[in-house]
């Protein structure tokens, strides 16, 4: 039993007529007239009374047409799983990010992409900008999250804005202060924590004391701004570390100061703008895109 017969079968139902299903199938009427006979010869009995209004079933036709149907729609359903299987997006997508993005956007658009593509596997890795950076314009890594350096970005890249940010002094929360924001020259009064030098926002921090006129001394240096606030909580010191940042949170035993002048940065998504990216990274900067402009500041706002 051949799917053609029963495809030409059914068309003469729908249409009543063998003339109707030569129109519908785009063939001509000898044709149907063939596949309709092909089909009765090996089922043993006859399908259509024709009558020079059109054709209606017989008892056996009646019996066929939910097989019929059944098979065709079998046949239909595979080729549009297998379309969609053709379009699957496979491969690898590569991401870097800097600390503190666990409350950004980053983890619902993954969650999303994960959603659409599963057959893509996600590496996600960790760094400072600087790294980072390099990584995705040497093509180690699709894109990454960085804070935005002051010194331009390799024409290769583009990038778009995350969320905007801000250096803030955290000390532990018995610690006098002498006011609702603190000096580069106050800060210096006390053994300084925050970036390692490999960080970037370790070197925007060197160059916002320069500007007023302060220099850096830093006396326990670590990327891990958890491990930062936990030293300032203990009376270390004062930490300097990203606002954004979960750890940064005055509910933990400590305060949190604004810097004065302050010291405010972006937080950005670069990639390679190659015009022939990976499927995979187009399909997320779609969502990434399609999930609106720079996130709304942290609820926990730098200033307290």
């Amino acid at each position: 039993m051949e799917l053609r017969a029963l495809e030409y079968f059914v068309a003469v139902v729908t249409t009543g007529s063998f003339t109707g299903a030569a129109e519908s199938c785009l063939v001509a009427q000898p044709s149907i007239s063939y596949q309709v006979a092909a089909l009765e010869r090996e089922l043993g009995e006859p399908l259509f009374v024709r009558t020079p209004r059109g054709a209606t079933l017989t008892p056996g036709g009646r019996a066929l047409l939910p097989h019929a149907r059944a098979c065709l729609e079998s046949v239909a359903a595979a080729k549009r799983e297998f379309a969609q299987r053709a379009e699957l997006l496979t491969g690898e997508l590569a991401i870097g990010t800097v600390g503190g993005v666990q409350e950004t956007r980053l983890p619902r658009v993954l969650a999303e992409y994960h959603a659409r593509h599963p057959g893509v596997s996600v590496r996600l890795g960790s760094g400072g900008s600087d790294s980072l950076i390099q990584a995705v314009d040497d093509g180690d890594l699709d894109a990454a999250l960085v804070a935005l350096p002051d010194t331009p970005l390799p024409a290769s890249l583009a990038h778009a804005t995350l969320l905007q940010d801000e250096i803030v002094a955290v000390l532990a929360r018995e610690h006098p202060v002498p006011g609702a924001a603190l000096s580069c020259e106050e800060v210096l009064t006390h053994p300084v924590i925050t970036y390692a030098s490999d960080s970037a926002l370790r070197h925007r921090i060197e160059e916002h004391f320069r500007a007023d006129g302060a220099q850096l001394q830093v006396s326990h240096a670590t990327n891990d701004v958890a491990l930062q606030i936990a030293l300032a909580r203990a009376g270390v010191g004062v930490a300097l570390a990203a606002a954004y940042d979960p750890a940064v949170d005055p509910g933990s035993g400590v305060q949190v100061l604004p810097l004065d002048p302050p010291l405010r940065f972006r937080k950005v998504l670069v990639w390679r703008s190659d015009p022939a990216q990976a499927r995979p990274l187009l399909a997320f900067l779609q969502l990434w895109t399609a999930a609106g402009g720079p996130d709304a500041r942290h609820p926990r706002d730098a200033v307290r």
